[in-house]
Order: C-alpha cells, then structure tokens, then sequence
C-alpha cells in the first residue's frame, strides 16, 4: 500500500514537472519567434557600431551641446537647457557601450568607453571655460536641481533606457530624440563644469554622481534589452582570456557605484518619507505640509518644512528634532514655519490661553504665528525674522534675490491681513538695483515706487541717479535717461541728485550687455538734513510782505 502511494506521488510529480516544462518550452519558443527572429541582428549591431565610435562630428556636438547646457542654466532657462539634451549625442556610445556589453564584444567595449570619456572631459572643460569667461557665476535652480541624483532621477534613466533600446532594436530612431530629452546626461555635466570653475566641490561632485547614475543605468538597462532580444556572445568575435577577464570587471566597476548610490537613494526616499510621517503625525489630520525640503548632504540632516495647521503647536521643533533623530539615527535639525489656516481657530486659541492667565503661552503663540506668516511670505527662516509681540513689530532681513516690487507687495500683504502690527521686510544689503526703463509708464512708475520704499526702509529719502552714456549715443541723451528717472522718484517723495553722465565702456557693454547697462543707476544717500526752523506759512510772508510795503 506504502509502495502503491509512493508511485502514484512520484507519478502526480512527474506530470507536474513535465506540465512545467512544457510551458516553459511554450514561452521560449514564443520568445524566439515574436522576439529574437523578428530582428536583423547584424543590421542593428552595424548600425550602432557606425554611430557609437569618437568622431569630429561627436566632438562638435558635445562641444555645442554643452555650450547651450550651460548657457541655459546660468540663464536659469529650461527651453534652453532642453535644447541642448535634443542636440546631444551622448546617447550613442552609451547605446553602443550597452550592446557591446550583451554581445561580450571587447573591441567595441573599447571604442564606445573611449568616445565617451573623451565626450565627457570636453564637456566638463568646455563648460568649465564659459563660465570663467562668463559675468553670470550665480548659481540658479537650474544648476541645483542636478547636483544631487535621487530616486525619480534614476526611475528615469531605467524606462527611458529600456525604451531607447527598444527603438534601437526596432529601427525607431525618432524615438531616441525623446530618450536623450528624458535622459539627464549632457545637464549635469554642465554642472560638473561649473562646479569646477567656480570651486565648489560639492556642487561637481554631486552633478557627477548624478551622470554616473544615469550613465551605468542606461548602459546596463539597454544591455538587459539587447539579451532579450537575442543579441549575445555568438553575435561577436571569440574573446581572449584576458579580454574576458576584463569585461567581468567591467561589469563589477559599472554594478558596484550603482549598488552604492542605489543604496543611498533608497535611504533618502525611506527617510523622507519618515520625516512626512511624522510631521503628520504631530500636527494631525486638519494640518497640511506645504513645502518639505530635507537635506542630506553634511554630518547633521537639516529639514525646511512649512506646514499650514489650525494651531500653532509650541514645542513641535523640539518634538520631531528629538523623534527623528532617533527613527533616523543621524542628528536632525528643524526649520519648521507653522502657518495657521484658520485665523479664527489661532484667536480661539489665544482667548483659551488668555482664558487660562498664561501671559507666556500667549505671547509665545502671538510671536511663533507672526514669525511663521512672515517666514512664509519673505523666505527667511522663523528663527531669523524678529517678533517683539509687546511693540506689534515684526522684522525680516531678506537676502534673497527677489525683486524689489515682490518685496514691497509682500510686505503691504502681510500688513494688511495683520491690523494693529508693524510689518518691515527688510531689502538685501549692498547696491540698489539699477533702474531698468522700460515701454510702459504703469512698470516704470511701479519700479519707482519700490525704489522709493527700499529707500525709506534703509533709513533714507534721498538717492544719486546716474545714467552710462553707451556706445553710439550723446551725453545729451544719456543725461535724458536721468533726468526721466529722477522725475519718476521724485513723484514718490524721493530726493534725487543728478549726477552728469558717466563715460562710455565697450567692455562692461560686451560683458553685461548693452540693455543692462543702458539701466540707470540708483546710489542711497543719507537723509537729507531736516530745517530747524519752521517753514513759514503764505499767510506769514503776506503779511511781512504788506508791512514791508508799508
């Protein structure tokens, strides 16, 4: 009975493995016949070939494309910085490096390693020079987004990567153009040059490890594309021993960085989501995050988090700081903004504490939601903006870039959603901005307005305007420039010295631009000196004037 059950298990088992079996030979051969024959291996690995070696047109073209890359993001413009991922013919030996890598072809390995390398230190260089040749140094959003890569980056690079190795198998060559607009390779490269030029290691650094993501990523991702499809060892020259040696470990020097910086993407995205968790776990459902900025970079991990709630929670900076220390085991700092949603909910509150004869928890409230509401409208962190609750004033230093038109109506906003407070946004220190003339008198009006309030906000009513006489043009009408932007301050109250026009300077013209120095410059100058004597009324000098006469 024993031996009967063990037979008619070993048969039950058998026909399971042999059910198996037969789908897996039903999947390769629908495999083979859908996928692997479908394709003209010698013609796509040809074409790859032609396309992945250095070139004086690959030369030429990562040269420009880098120029517009970096261009467009000193420029702080997107459109540009598009155009230059459209030109960039980095894609083709990453293209190239990938088949070269599913075939085990070493001779190509070798061919498509060194144009982008070389591709790579052309660019790093090239951009490196513009910007030392450049006037614009700042560094803009453009260039910080791609210093640091993180796990939507890489998500990226994988499905672009696996489609641009599908359009190359197929014969889809359109669809490559959107591959390389997807991919970020020749933008943080310009990143790279950049932080060279201007001595910022951490900004190379990290623009660096974003292309080595992407570039290991791809390759790796149009490798596993071309296995699928049937490209493999057959499809190449027999390898000697030592050039087989070497392509193993080339494929552990491209697995291990991506190990690596996988691992840390992972962290990141697991920590920022803890740190969402519990922002909303300490001000409940009714509150909101508005904005969440953590940085990972540096020994100490610094959150920016401004969080719209229905009451101002006191010690919530000190709570989360001491639970996501722990939770994250690594030291945190808060730079929490609390914004209340419901200003009736915050004076309900303040009523309860007043209810309760607690003066301190009262002006604690009044001065943390006067901070966060300033905080939130002129970019300062809370702990920076100064709140005396006693006096109802609340003063900000703003060092930003804004303009100062935002300024001024951020600050009259503020001052009319707070009745009874004094409200000062403070310009940033150094030079006024130059006075930009321009076709509409509304614009030009507005712009003397806002001059007028930082003028009065740096303790002044006074300026000297003074216009540079450009290339070309007469004293006459640079010396007309002034005197139209001195009657514009002047209608705001402002008391302004004409200075005579200044010199012509080709060089400051081929620097900045001729429209930024056309702009008309505007120096404070301290308050002018009050008269200790009372002005005399009409009436008064009528009248001395009669007995004169008299």
């Amino acid at each position: 009975m024993v031996e009967v059950e063990r037979v008619e298990t070993s048969a039950s088992a058998g026909g399971h493995e042999e059910r198996q079996s037969r789908a897996v030979r039903k999947v390769k051969v629908w495999h083979r016949r859908s996928m692997v024959d479908s394709v003209e291996h010698a013609a796509v690995l040809k074409r790859v070939h032609d396309e992945a070696p250095w070139s004086g047109r690959y030369a030429f073209m990562i040269t420009m494309s880098a120029a517009i890359a970096i261009l467009g993001m000193l420029l702080s413009s997107p459109a540009i910085v598009i155009g230059a991922m459209l030109i960039s013919p980095l894609m083709a030996p990453i293209v190239g490096l990938g088949f070269a890598l599913a075939t085990f072809d070493w001779p190509e390995v070798r061919k498509s390693l060194l144009a982008l390398v070389g591709g790579t230190a052309l660019a790093i260089l090239f951009t490196a020079l513009i910007v030392l040749l450049s006037p614009l140094q700042d560094m803009t959003s453009e260039i910080l987004s791609r210093t640091r890569p993180n796990l939507f980056d890489l998500l990226v690079a994988v499905f672009s990567a696996l489609a641009g190795g599908y359009a190359t198998i197929k014969g889809r060559g359109e669809t490559i153009v959107g591959v390389a607009l997807a991919t970020s390779l020749m933008p943080p490269l310009a990143a790279v040059g950049y932080g060279l030029a201007a001595a910022n290691m951490a900004v190379a650094g990290g623009a660096f490890a974003l292309f080595l993501t992407n570039f290991i990523a791809i390759t790796l991702c149009v490798a596993l594309m071309a296995r699928l499809y049937g490209f493999g060892s057959a499809l190449s020259p027999r390898q000697t021993q030592g050039q087989a040696v070497a392509l193993v470990l080339l494929f552990v020097v491209l697995a291990v960085p991506l190990a690596i910086s996988l691992k840390q993407i992972a962290w990141e995205a697991w920590a920022s989501r803890a740190i969402r968790n519990s922002i909303t776990a300490e001000f409940g459902g009714n509150s909101r995050i508005v904005a969440l900025e953590p940085v990972f970079t540096g020994s100490k991990l610094v959150v920016r988090a401004t969080v719209l709630t229905d009451r101002v929670h006191g010690k919530a900076t000190e709570d989360l700081e001491r639970r996501l220390s722990k939770s994250l085991k690594r030291p945190v700092q808060m730079q929490l903004s609390q914004v209340l949603a419901n200003q009736g909910s915050g004076r309900a509150e303040l009523e309860r504490a007043r209810a309760a004869d607690t003066d301190v928890g009262v002006d604690r409230l009044v001065r943390a939601d006067m901070a966060a509401r300033l905080s939130l409208v002129s970019g300062v962190p809370v702990d920076e903006v100064l709140v005396d609750s006693v006096a109802r004033v609340a003063t900000a230093q703003v060092q930003d870039g804004r303009s100062l038109v935002e300024l001024m109506q951020a600050e009259a906003r503020l001052a009319t959603d707070s009745p009874g407070w004094t409200i000062s946004l403070l310009p940033p220190p150094g030079a006024l901005p130059p006075f930009a003339l321009s076709d509409s008198i509304l614009e030009d009006e507005l712009q003397a307005q806002a001059i007028a309030w930082a003028l009065g906000r740096r303790g002044t009513d006074s300026a000297r305007v003074s216009a540079r006489r450009l290339t070309g043009e007469s004293a006459a009408a640079a010396n007309a420039r002034t005197a139209l932007v001195a009657q514009l301050l002047e209608a705001q109250g402002v008391i302004v010295e004409q200075a005579p026009a200044l010199p012509v300077d080709r060089e400051l013209e081929r620097d900045r631009g001729r429209e930024a120095v056309r702009a008309v410059q505007i120096e404070a100058l301290p308050p002018a000196p009050k008269s200790e004597e009372p002005e005399e009324t009409s009436a008064v000098k009528s009248g001395k004037a009669r007995v004169g006469q008299a």
